[in-house]
């Protein structure tokens, strides 16, 4: 099957089907590490911890992305 009709056919599938088949297909290119995912969840956990202390305060999506199109700008 030529990739064009398979794209065609991946993208009529329902969101949950297509969020299945780009992880799968994610995970074969980049193989899981264990290590790390246990990292990344420690690092989630403790910033969740922060977010819900009060210790740090969350920024809208908008206002974070134009804060970084500011200091990444040419």
């Amino acid at each position: 099957m030529p990739i064009k009709d398979l794209i065609t056919e991946a993208m009529s599938l329902p969101v949950e089907d297509r969020a299945i088949l780009a992880d799968t297909i994610l995970k074969s290119l980049n193989s899981p590490d264990s290590e790390m995912d246990r990292t990344w969840a420690a690092v989630a956990k403790r910033r969740l911890a922060e977010l819900r202390s009060g210790q740090v305060e969350a920024l809208p999506g908008d206002e974070l992305f134009a804060r970084i199109r500011k200091r990444f700008a040419a």
